[in-house]
């Protein structure tokens, strides 16, 4: 099994898992979060959640079946992520965690969209070279987001690092610092793939040294329990898009000198 396809069969369980943990509790499991309560229908909406959760997550088990399952999952994580965390722009625009909550959609967003990019045999406009570009410039500013919010928000992430590692601020600086060297390499396309690999590998390591922990120690309070979630499928997200076809040429293109500016200058 190659890499392609675990990271897949990886993230189809998640969407399932996410989907048993929405039937179990009768409400939004956390990717789905938060949907206010004054909102119009929202049981229907939190089962209508579970079920593209637990039947998109099934659909990414078979090839046959993923791409239009990738593409579902595409079209329902768009549309909660503009009905549900897009307000949160025009009420708190100059608000870091506003960004840094909804790249944790977009993360997801980016993943599902690569994976319907890879499955998807056509080639239609969402799986083109140009739509995977923006997939991954997208997933480029989320791991900004995230950076930026290590340094904004630093009396909440330096608790979290685990007493073993000492110097609690050092590792927010340097996490925050990786999220935004490899959120600008992926989204300017420099070195996207090897800053979709180191991304990868940190979210995955924050969720097993981090979130890990504070769950196999139970109690878990509402914010706790959502975080490890949350952590959980960016990190299956993540590996998608570390094991896609990253670009390999950057937004930013410099003339080329082998016309004739250059034949001009080799005559001086």
């Amino acid at each position: 099994m190659d890499w392609k396809t675990a990271s897949r069969l990886f993230f189809g369980l998640t969407m399932i898992a996410i989907g048993v943990i929405g039937i179990v509790s009768g409400d939004f499991a956390p990717i789905w979060q938060p949907v206010p309560e004054t909102t119009p229908e929202r049981q229907a909406i939190a089962y209508l959640c579970t079920f593209v959760s637990l039947a998109c997550g099934a659909g990414l088990l078979l090839r046959r079946t993923a791409a239009p399952a990738a593409l579902a999952l595409l079209a329902a994580l768009v549309a909660w992520t503009v009905a549900f965390k897009g307000p949160f722009i025009v009420q708190a625009p100059f608000v870091e965690g506003t960004y840094q909550s909804i790249g944790e959609s977009v993360v997801l967003i980016s993943a599902t969209w690569v994976l319907y990019a890879k499955t998807e045999d056509s080639h239609r406009l969402l799986a083109s070279g140009s739509a995977v570009r923006i997939a991954y410039l997208l997933f480029g500013l989320a791991l900004v987001a995230f950076g930026l919010s290590h340094f904004v928000y630093l009396e909440l992430t330096s608790p979290l690092v685990p007493k073993w590692m000492h110097v609690p601020v050092f590792w927010s600086y340097l996490t925050g610092g990786i999220y935004l060297a490899t959120g600008l390499a992926i989204a300017l396309g420099t070195a996207a793939r090897w800053g979709s690999i180191i991304a990868a590998a940190q979210i995955a390591l924050i969720t097993l040294l981090v979130w890990g922990p504070i769950a196999f120690a139970g109690h878990l309070s509402a914010m706790h329990w959502q975080e490890t979630i949350v952590s959980w499928a960016l990190t299956a997200g993540a590996w998608v898009l570390a094991s896609g076809s990253p670009p390999t040429t950057g937004w930013i293109h410099f003339p080329s000198r082998s016309g004739p500016s250059a034949l001009s200058d080799s005559r001086r």
